[in-house]
């Protein structure tokens, strides 16, 4: 999809924290495309560091890395300064950690893959006044989207626990594993 490049975005900086590279990067691409001042950080240690040098206005972080995660990130990123406007990245949603990650200070949270045109209308969405823009009618999750979700939350209630979290939703270990091998269902 083409887009023409603006310069509404001039001047604004964006730090990017994933620890996959090639979507970093295609990312800090699209961004440098619309104008934005992009920074780049693989992990925690990375980000911290270039929030402490210039803080970023916006942040888009990614749930899941080696080391500190991004919770973390999110909870460290806003003592730094409480401006920062933040969406969370991640492969691995739930409802659990998206909740985790707006009660940290996150501005929204969107689920991988997402495109530079998701991820500004998260920042938007996440500044609108509460029930702005809700112009679409609700459609409920399917019976197997709620399934992940909940066993995601069980999950991280059992601090990634596979056996207690078997153990709490009745089901065989193994069987636990094979379901979250699977990417989530779509809605």
């Amino acid at each position: 999809m083409e887009h023409e490049t603006s310069t509404e975005h001039d001047g604004h900086s964006v730090l990017i924290v994933d620890d996959d590279a090639i979507f970093r990067d295609r990312l800090a691409r699209a961004f440098g495309d619309r104008g934005f001042d992009v920074r780049k950080a693989c992990d925690y240690d990375e980000a911290m560091a270039k929030a402490r040098l210039e803080s970023p206005e916006w942040a888009i972080v990614d749930l899941k890395m080696p080391g500190k995660s991004g919770l973390e990130v999110v909870r460290d990123l806003l003592t730094v300064d409480p401006q920062t406007k933040i969406v969370v990245l991640t492969g691995y949603g739930s409802i659990a950690t998206a909740i985790d990650a707006v009660r940290l200070g996150a501005l929204n949270y969107l689920q991988k893959p997402a495109d530079i045109d998701d991820i500004i209308a998260a920042f938007s969405r996440g500044e609108a006044a509460p029930m702005e823009g809700a112009q679409h009618e609700y459609q409920a999750p399917s019976l197997a989207r709620a399934e992940w979700e909940h066993i995601n939350r069980v999950l991280a209630d059992c601090s990634g626990n596979i056996s207690e979290a078997a153990r709490r939703l009745d089901i065989h270990r193994r069987t636990l594993q094979r379901k979250l091998e699977k990417y989530p269902p779509k809605d």
